[in-house]
Parts: C-alpha cells; sequence; structure tokens
C-alpha cells in the first residue's frame, strides 16, 4: 500500500502519457508553447503499464486516471488502456482530455476498456473558446463528448475554469446545457500551475463567487449522502436533482487532509501532490533492470514522505517548477 505518514492511502494513480497539447490555454502555457520532452526521457508503453501493473497489483491503486498534456496524442494510448484493462484486479480506468480527436477515438476507447472520461471545456462560446486555448476548435470538443456519450463513456464529467473578464458571466449557462446534454459539469478553481506563473490569487474566480453566481438561476442543494469521502469535488443537486454540479475548490477549500492520489510523470517521476516541488525518479529504476519490489519499494518510500497539505495557504507558496502540461492535471 501506498501509506503517508498522515494515515492516507494513495489509491488513485493519476498517470501523464505526454506533456504535449494541441491547445495553448492562457491558464496553462504561453502561446509559442513549451520545450517539449525529448522522446527518450518520456517513458516507453511497456514502461506505463509494468508501472501501472505494480501499482495495481502491489501498492493498491484501484483507479487509473490518464492526463497529459493532451493524452488523446500518445498514439500507444488505445493499447495501453487495453493493457491496462486486462490487469487483475482490474483497475477503474478514466481519461482527463481537451476532447479535440474523441470523436475518432471514443469508440475504440470504450472497447480498450476505458471506463470514462473527464472533458475541459470553458465555454459555450466559440469565440470565447478562442480567445481562451488560442485555437479555434470549439466543435471539434462539443463533437468529443457527443462521441464519448454515446460510446458509453458515461458519466462524461465536463471541467470548467472560469477567467476573469472572459467566461466569468458563464456558470449558469454552462450548468443548463450540462443538464440539458446529461453531462456533470465541475467547475474548478484556477489553480497556481501555469508555465508563466502569471496566476494571482485575487484574480481568481473562487468556489463562493462560482456558487453566487448558480443560485441567480438554479437552487442548489448539497449532497448530503456522506459519499464524498476523497473527491475533490463538493457536489450539489441541481433544482432537487438527479442532475449535480460540483465545484473543486483546490485554492479556497482544499481537501488535501482526505487525499488518495499518487502522480507519475510523463518521464517517468512521482509526485505526492499536483503542487510539490520534489519528485522521485522511477525511470532509472525501471531502465537499470531493478525488479518490481524495487521499484514498488521506491514509491512507497515516496509517498511515505507526502506533505501534509499543498502549502496554498502558506504566504511563502512557491508555484512548482514544473507546469501542469508536464506534470498531468
Amino acid at each position: 500500500m501506498l501509506i503517508d505518514t498522515y494515515g492516507r492511502t494513495a489509491t488513485d494513480l493519476r498517470v501523464s502519457l505526454t506533456d504535449r497539447c494541441n491547445l495553448r490555454c492562457t491558464y496553462c502555457m504561453p502561446e509559442e508553447g513549451l520545450a517539449w520532452l525529448a522522446k527518450p526521457d518520456l517513458l516507453t508503453d511497456d514502461e506505463i503499464v509494468r508501472l501501472v501493473r505494480i501499482a495495481v497489483t502491489d501498492l493498491g491503486v484501484t483507479e487509473v486516471r490518464f492526463t497529459g498534456g493532451e493524452p488523446l496524442l500518445r498514439p500507444g494510448l488505445v493499447s495501453i488502456v487495453e493493457r491496462c484493462a486486462a490487469l487483475t484486479p482490474r483497475p477503474r480506468l478514466s481519461l482527463t482530455t481537451n476532447g479535440i480527436g474523441l470523436a475518432r477515438t471514443a469508440r475504440a476507447l470504450r472497447d480498450a476498456g476505458l471506463d470514462r472520461v473527464n472533458v475541459s471545456l470553458d465555454t459555450l462560446r466559440p469565440d470565447v473558446f478562442a480567445n481562451l486555448t488560442r485555437r479555434r476548435r470549439h466543435q471539434d470538443v462539443l463533437d468529443g463528448l457527443a462521441a464519448a456519450r454515446a460510446a458509453g463513456l458515461t458519466p462524461v464529467k465536463v471541467n470548467a475554469v472560469l477567467m476573469r473578464g472572459l467566461n466569468d458571466d458563464e456558470a449558469p449557462d454552462l450548468l443548463a446545457w450540462a443538464v440539458e446534454n446529461g453531462y456533470e459539469l465541475r467547475f474548478i478553481e484556477q489553480m497556481p500551475l501555469d508555465a508563466q506563473h502569471g496566476w494571482k490569487r485575487d484574480g481568481m474566480i473562487t468556489a463562493a463567487e462560482i456558487l453566487d453566481s448558480l443560485r441567480t438561476r438554479f437552487t442548489l442543494v448539497p449532497e448530503d449522502d456522506g459519499t464524498r469521502g476523497s473527491a475533490p469535488a463538493e457536489r450539489w443537486l441541481v433544482d432537487g436533482g438527479p442532475a449535480r454540479v460540483g465545484v473543486i475548490a483546490s485554492v479556497t477549500r482544499p481537501f488535501c487532509s482526505a487525499c488518495d492520489r499518487t502522480r507519475l510523470t510523463a518521464d517517468g517521476q512521482v509526485r505526492t501532490c499536483l503542487f510539490a516541488r520534489e519528485e522521485s525518479d522511477l525511470r532509472s529504476a525501471l531502465r537499470a533492470g531493478a525488479p518490481d519490489e524495487e521499484i514498488a519499494h521506491a514509491w512507497r518510500a515516496a509517498m511515505w514522505g507526502k506533505k501534509a497539505g499543498s502549502g496554498l495557504d502558506d504566504p511563502a507558496f512557491l508555484q512548482p517548477n514544473r507546469p501542469m502540461s508536464a506534470i498531468g492535471g
């Protein structure tokens, strides 16, 4: 098991498959992109599957989420999903994507064993989408969402980040659209993970502001069944249900005390937290021929040292050196 000194057990593995992305979202990276990892630095498909197998069979991981960058850019994605779905015990498998390319891959991913998807979409307005992402691919995302729903990759969750002065007026419209289409919408507070290090706390749309905006049109009742556990999203029933909306308040309402995640970067580094400034190298052990037991031991040691919290509330907080595209969202 992956236990830390605060008694938390990590059962949810986030695997970044690539640092590359086909969008240039303003809250993630500069318009010109970044210096991508060299191919030899990336884990191979076999190395990814081996690490997932060790996590599942030796370390107690029960859920695996493939992320990026943009994971649909990984050529071997379908094969990786299929091989991970064949593990015993079988982990729950999901994918976080920007949705571009999902229309042509959703069925293959479902057939390979993927259980569900999270798709990022911050706006219903194509012009705002172009301003936020610096790409005119809005319809591609909508088509990808529809394809995921049709393929049975459900519940299809939509992740939205609100930016002041750009799309901060869209919360009610986004929720109405999600309810109409059968998607589960989750708003995420903008986090300090941009490559430019331009994030400012006073410029962020907070969870409280999001909820206030939603309540101008909807009645929201907190879920009270006690099922949140380590889930990052606080959820509300919309107009009595069954539709739900979630808010992930990583900055203003951190959920570190219940965190059950461990993270693996595209170049084989263990991260104990999205905001960690330290990493533990598994790739070198893999390529040096280390047995599974040695790799599992190194992973346990890395997670044992997980800090109590993200440090976002500390005035001395420093952003991670590596941006979100490199460490997986």
